[in-house]
């Protein structure tokens, strides 16, 4: 690939991963499904790949080691995708990520009902909004191994351009 195709791939991308987030707040704001903690976890990766990728296209400088770092990121958001979906599915257990804060046994009936009321807290392992019969961590994990397979061979083809 030239590098003018190149930059309209990395174009392409951004405008995908800007639409993923504005569908997700649009989702969250706008159609009231509130997310869980894993879901605003999952959200940090495609913030910082629209960082990286503005400044891959306006600086094109270590354009090499920021594909390799875009790389990681979505390898990194396509397993806490996964391991959001196992949780919905029952594969694994609910974390300490999806728990509240403090909940120890010390507090009486009333002061754990306040904190649970307090902190709002959504399941992780509850879904509440479905595209095509697919939960938004399916999507995700499905979108983050696609984008990290295309950031490795953007990586790895970066040297013949």
């Amino acid at each position: 690939m030239s590098k003018q195709s190149n930059n309209v791939l990395l174009i392409f991308i951004l405008a995908i991963i800007s639409l993923t987030i504005i569908s997700a707040l649009i989702i969250q704001y706008w159609l009231g499904h509130e997310p869980c903690k894993l879901c605003i976890y999952e959200r940090i990766p495609y913030f910082l790949s629209i960082l990286l990728l503005i400044k891959i296209l306006l600086f094109k400088k270590y354009e090499k080691i920021t594909l390799f770092i875009l790389f990681l990121i979505f390898t990194a958001s396509a397993v806490l995708a996964f391991y959001h979906f196992g949780i919905e599915q029952g594969f694994f257990n609910e974390s300490f990520v999806c728990k509240a804060g403090d909940l120890s046994g010390t507090l009486s009936k009333e002061q754990l009902l306040e904190q649970l009321n307090k902190y709002n807290i959504i399941s992780c392992k509850d879904v509440s909004f479905l595209v095509l019969g697919l939960s938004l961590a399916t999507i995700n994990t499905i979108l983050s191994i696609m984008l990290s397979v295309i950031f490795l061979k953007l990586y790895l083809n970066y040297a013949k351009n």
